[in-house]
């Protein structure tokens, strides 16, 4: 493999700047380091039990409509899954503004957030035992939880996809679009690598997109990674040095229990699926807190916006005939909901129009 590198310019490096502070970046969206292992300000106020093989254990979501009994004027369901602090409250503001947004184009439209608890959130709100929880982030990869029983976060949006399945409940609906921003993206880009839920809804007619929007690292099928650019008065990640940067999250080898199947077969089927990578141009921000700043993420690129181009190279140069799509949210940095709720936002989810597309 061979990387190459140069150093941003201090005139670059002061546009790139100015780009980010001049971008909508909403607080509720900023994402501080060691935040995220803080226990969380709410909880979701709905209930679902993800069972499997090893055990059983049950997650909170909130949602826009009861999902308990028939609906046949439910046609969409939006899955939004939260950042890494986990603020599903925020999440669903989010996503309601979006449906907002949206207008005529969202009706029929079940919203659901779904929310991953860490350790801390259990004492913190008085959680009972049942309730699913994860070390810090290590829901974002799949990892199991800690608790009640080692399920992924891949079988709980199983679980949900299987509810959505159910045409007793859902007699009329056409497609589920599963959508993350920032870790959220990262989970819903693995999710729709290793994830099986998909077979359920698509046995019963109903499409499933995935949206991967701003995450801060890929998983890539080879060792090769992009020639990458360097911040100024950082060192170059190097390969040679970098342990781990093709292990998962960043590459196939060594996942978690949930992953079954070869890397390649892993790959054929992701290329096969409807995935759009929604990507904020002014996302470019080297030192913001939350940016993955380890060798394996810095092998990806200097910045989010650079490392999904990157990817959607790599993914389209080795599947040419895939459906995969990319989409530029002009001049939006790390705010997911000004990235869902915009023009080329909504046509992701919606198939709406008013989105420029290249």
């Amino acid at each position: 493999m061979r990387v190459t590198g140069r150093v941003l310019g201090i005139a670059v490096l002061i546009t790139t700047l100015m780009t980010v502070m001049a971008a909508p970046m909403g607080a509720a969206f900023a994402q501080p380091t060691e935040r995220y292992k803080r226990a969380v300000d709410a909880v979701a106020s709905q209930r679902l039990i993800v069972k499997t093989a090893q055990g059983e254990g049950r997650i909170a979501l909130n949602l826009s409509r009861d999902w308990t009994k028939p609906d046949p004027g439910i046609t969409r369901a939006l899955l939004v899954f939260h950042g890494q602090l986990r603020n599903v409250d925020v999440y669903t503001r989010g996503g309601e503004e979006t449906l907002r947004a949206a207008g005529n184009d969202a009706a029929g439209t079940l919203l659901i957030v779904p929310q991953f608890l860490a350790v801390p959130d259990i004492a913190a709100h008085s959680l009972d035992a049942t309730m699913l929880r994860w070390e810090a982030d290590r829901w974002l990869a799949g990892e199991p939880a800690v608790g009640p029983a080692p399920l992924s976060a891949f079988d709980a949006i199983d679980a949900i996809l299987a509810r959505l399945a159910d045409r007793t409940l859902f007699p009329n609906l056409k497609r589920v679009v599963v959508a993350g921003h920032s870790a959220g993206g990262q989970l819903v880009q693995r999710y729709a690598i290793a994830g099986r839920g998909d077979t359920a809804l698509e046995a019963a007619g109903i499409g499933v997109r995935y949206i991967v929007s701003n995450p801060s690292s890929y998983m890539y099928f080879s060792d090769e990674r992009p020639a990458v650019e360097t911040v100024a008065g950082e060192a170059r990640a190097d390969p040679a040095t970098c342990a781990g940067y093709n292990v998962w999250k960043y590459g196939p080898s060594g996942g978690p229990p949930y992953i079954g199947g070869s890397a390649a077969a892993l790959e054929a089927r992701y290329a096969r699926r409807d995935v759009i990578y929604l990507l904020g141009t002014a996302d470019i921000d080297p030192f913001m807190a939350s940016l993955d700043k380890t060798c394996a993420g810095r092998l990806q690129g200097p910045f989010r916006y650079a490392r999904g181009k990157a990817y959607f190279a790599h993914i389209k140069a080795r599947n040419p005939a895939s459906p995969h799509k990319r989409i530029d949210v002009v001049g939006i940095g790390h705010d997911g909901g000004a990235m869902f709720a915009s023009p080329c936002g909504r046509h992701a989810i919606f198939d709406s129009g008013g989105c420029v597309l290249p």
